[in-house]
């Protein structure tokens, strides 16, 4: 928690997620807490079924819990009705994924257009600021070229570009290096760190590579459903 008194910008507070009813229950997440300011980089860790997709499902407002309440800016994300929660997400919220779901056979540039296609802007409009987010990853030049045309760290600058289009409070990134080799992992997190900087942006970010975890500020470990530890990073300033 900061001093400023500000609201967090997001409160988990015993949030539970449970799967099916009676003896087949699983219980995904027990009880979370978890805050989280505005301008913070968070790396979420944990042994595959601890829960950390599940957080993030919610956190993206994917998924709903089962109890407790989680709140963005204040607002009551539990209480909102499923469009509610899909303008939220388109609002505030931007995706990055391992598989880079890009589309095959569309330009960098149309595919960094697309959520703003979505969002019903104008031709002009649309071209001008993915120009601009395929800039912001260091692709000025490359907008003409299809995924097939691109290497995988060059897909995900795409991916992250996309996401960045519309100028969200929030970047979740799902195992953003997950399928990239070593050198352009370590490009990609360089490349969020310098964007969490200069845009005052909020990351969260799951991954199982401790070296990738160490680029954040913080790094939450679930184990079992629940929060194991939430630590700052020394190495980060």
């Amino acid at each position: 928690m900061s001093g400023s008194g500000r609201e967090p910008l997001i409160e988990l507070a015993g949030i539970s997620k449970v799967y099916g009813q009676g003896q087949a229950a699983v219980y995904a997440l027990r009880g979370v807490d978890l805050v989280i300011e505005a301008g913070d980089f968070v790396a979420i860790m944990g042994p595959s079924g601890s829960g950390k997709s599940t957080a993030m499902n919610i956190l993206g407002c994917l998924d709903t819990p089962s109890a407790g309440t989680y709140r963005f800016q204040g607002v009551h994300v539990e209480r909102l009705s499923r469009d509610q929660r899909a303008l939220l997400r388109r609002r505030y919220l931007g995706f990055v994924f391992q598989g880079f779901n890009l589309l095959a056979r569309t330009s960098a540039q149309e595919n960094v257009e697309l959520p703003l296609l979505y969002r019903g802007e104008s031709a002009a409009a649309r071209r001008r600021e993915a120009r601009a987010a395929l800039a912001s990853v260091g692709l000025s030049g490359w907008e003409k070229h299809t995924p097939a045309e691109l290497s995988g760290g060059q897909q995900q600058r795409v991916a992250i570009a996309r996401a960045l289009v519309t100028q969200p409070a929030v970047l979740l990134a799902d195992e953003p290096t997950g399928n990239l080799d070593t050198e352009r992992s370590r490009e990609i997190m360089e490349l969020l760190r310098a964007l969490q900087a200069s845009r005052d942006l909020t990351i969260l970010m799951v991954t199982h590579e401790a070296d990738m975890a160490a680029y954040a500020r913080r790094i939450v470990r679930f184990v079992d459903g629940r929060v194991d530890s939430d630590t700052l990073n020394g190495a980060v300033h």
